[in-house]
């Protein structure tokens, strides 16, 4: 038996035993399995930019309150489509030199939502460049901390071609006239673009989401299709309308009340939908979503909208959605 409190010389070594385990076990054994991984067929190298974003990411301390995981159950079907791979990590695991790996971006909080698929979630630079500015402007609720410096107040006439610069109504509120993005705010946005989790069918492990109720238990929870709207708005139009539907004022108009959201006639919300809107200089650009949304998809969401926050619409029917999205495509061919 050890007789550890007296003995220093054996304490010491089992130490280092102990440490020398842990280091093979935790850290050496998982780099070299990492070795047989490959990337998934498609996925693409960060660019110089995005490589440098990532940098970004990693000096400003973003993995402290954000992960890019989506773990193998149901409540993180929010951030994914599937559960993450360790290939989904190839491109940006890249060994720094011998000695070093690269920097871990898994993270273990979630003070913040989870960024695996951010890019596809918010795919508009001008909410990520917002977001960074004041978080506050985008998200009320958020307890992120402004990345201000990472913007300057400039004067129109020093502004150059190619500079990225904040909505007017913001540099109004802020008091100077033009808020210019750096290079550094310019290229973080650039990687966290980059994070879209890359969708593929041939897959032969499974990649189900473990469920946290049956599913005839989930439809007996008050209203599967109400849900289901509520879902795929807080996925995809949230982050800019707000979950309660007011917008952000300044920079995304408001869904309650709407006019055009509770019009009888909803075509122009689904072209909208569709095709994105961009016909407004007091407002952030609305991006496309028609190439990531099927029709069932943009009916529950549209049926949402017309339902929620005091708006009463009518349903919209499917088969509008289905005969506007034919009518965009036609038009793009000719």
């Amino acid at each position: 038996m050890l007789n550890l409190h007296k003995d220093h010389k054996n304490l010491v070594l089992l130490a280092f035993s102990v440490f020398v385990t842990l280091s093979i076990g935790v850290a050496i054994m998982p780099a070299y399995q990492m070795e047989g991984y490959e990337p998934i067929p498609g996925m693409k190298d960060l660019t110089a930019q995005e490589r440098r974003g990532l940098s970004i990411y990693i000096a400003e301390g973003c993995v402290g309150c954000h992960t890019q995981q989506v773990r193998n159950i149901e409540m993180d079907n929010t951030w994914g489509d599937r559960p993450s791979l360790a290939s989904d990590y190839y491109y940006s695991k890249q060994r720094m030199d011998v000695w070093r790996q690269s920097p871990s971006l898994l993270g273990s909080e979630r003070t913040g939502p989870d960024l695996t698929d951010i890019g596809s979630r918010q795919p508009s630079k001008d909410w990520h460049l917002l977001h960074l500015y004041n978080p506050r402007l985008v998200v009320e609720a958020s307890v992120m901390p402004k990345y201000n410096w990472m913007f300057h107040i400039s004067d129109t006439s020093y502004v150059e071609i190619g500079d990225v610069t904040l909505p007017r109504s913001i540099t109004k509120m802020e008091g100077g006239d033009v808020i210019v993005a750096s290079r550094d705010a310019l290229d973080l946005v650039a990687y966290l673009k980059s994070l879209q989790q890359f969708s593929f069918e041939d897959y032969d492990p499974p990649m189900a989401f473990i469920p946290a109720l049956p599913k005839d238990e989930l439809t007996a929870v008050g209203g599967a299709k109400k849900t289901i709207g509520a879902s795929l708005y807080q996925k995809n139009c949230a982050a800019c309308h707000q979950t309660n539907g007011r917008g952000v004022k300044g920079a995304f108009p408001p869904l309650a009340g709407s006019l055009i959201v509770n019009n009888k006639n909803p075509e122009m919300l689904i072209k909208i939908i569709l095709m994105g809107y961009d016909a407004r200089e007091e407002y952030g650009v609305m991006p496309a979503l028609g190439e990531n949304l099927s029709d069932e998809d943009i009916k529950a969401i549209t049926d949402h909208e017309r339902s929620s926050w005091g708006n009463r619409a009518p349903e919209v029917p499917l088969e509008m959605i289905t005969r506007l999205r034919d009518s965009i495509g036609n038009s793009k061919t000719q």
